[in-house]
């Protein structure tokens, strides 16, 4: 059993022809029939029943042509990640990115990278972290930028940076003028913290397990920047990473203080699977979030 001769019945599956199907892959219709014959007798079983006008394929037959085309694509998938291996710095990178890093971290990294590796652009997916585990073992993505703690079997994880949280209100809230929170004090208040699913509102409600009490009045938001403005608004306050109070998100109707010691944090990182072969791309990403002028964040040597 060859490759070609999987290549011929999936042809011959499709075009429901003989003629047709060795005119799509370039070769005689004898030498096509006498090669689907050879590997019919070697299966021992019909995969084509032949009539007059057409071709159908036998009930077993579509069970073999079906996975005769998983073949081929995994075939063509070693292809391509030998390409890749051969051109780490020039083919597009798929990068999955959590909601509350890409907006912050993408405007900087970009610039970062195109210095790094200029001609490896980025294909770019914003997702939860649960979906993003699932593309990247599905290898629709060949890495991901998440917050830690990630731990999952065959997958590879690089801390970038550390990240401080900080509390953010309103400019006519009674905490406006203050210099620090404590996080126990936050339930007093409406809270407004991203949708159940998200990591950083995860992440939040473990720096302040108060959080959590009877009575606690949590909104949801799905995004950061849509929970920014109902803050501004004077609906309630909320927590944000320190990379999204940056002087291009400073708004005059919002005040940002920070918590006292010890200061809730997080630690984002790559995470990539062990089998990906593009090393030299996974180290250039690396590199350019490293150099990345990312205010608020304190990167890992």
């Amino acid at each position: 059993m060859t490759l070609n001769e999987l290549r011929f019945i999936v042809a011959v599956a499709q075009q429901r022809n003989f003629r047709r199907a060795a005119e799509k892959v370039f070769i005689s219709q004898p030498a096509l029939s006498l090669a689907i014959q050879k590997l019919e007798d070697e299966l021992g079983l019909k995969i084509f029943e032949r009539g007059k006008g057409d071709v159908t394929v036998t009930p077993i037959g579509s069970a073999v042509v079906e996975q005769a085309q998983r073949v081929l694509e995994e075939a063509e998938r070693i292809r391509e990640i030998a390409a890749q291996g051969k051109n780490q710095l020039t083919t597009p990178l798929r990068v999955g990115i959590i909601h509350s890093v890409g907006p912050y971290l993408l405007p900087d990294l970009i610039p970062a990278l195109r210095k790094v590796a200029p001609r490896m652009a980025l294909e770019i997916e914003e997702n939860i972290t649960a979906n993003l585990d699932v593309l990247l073992r599905s290898g629709k993505l060949d890495v991901i930028i998440i917050a830690l703690p990630f731990s999952d079997s065959g997958i590879l994880t690089r801390p970038l940076y550390d990240e401080q949280f900080e509390v953010v209100v309103s400019s006519n809230h009674r905490w406006a003028a203050r210099r620090s929170v404590n996080p126990a004090e936050l339930p007093v208040e409406k809270v407004l913290l991203l949708d159940s699913g998200h990591c950083f509102s995860n992440q939040v409600e473990e720096a302040c397990p108060e959080l959590h009490r009877r009575g606690a009045d949590i909104q949801r938001g799905t995004s950061l920047e849509t929970i920014r403005n109902m803050v501004a608004s004077g609906l309630g306050i909320t927590v944000l990473p320190a990379s999204a109070n940056s002087a291009r998100y400073r708004s005059k109707l919002l005040r940002v203080i920070p918590f006292t010691r010890p200061i809730p944090a997080r630690r984002i990182a790559l995470a990539w699977r062990k089998s990906f072969p593009r090393h030299d791309a996974i180290e250039a990403l690396a590199k350019a979030v490293a150099q990345a002028d990312v205010t608020g964040i304190q990167h890992l040597e």
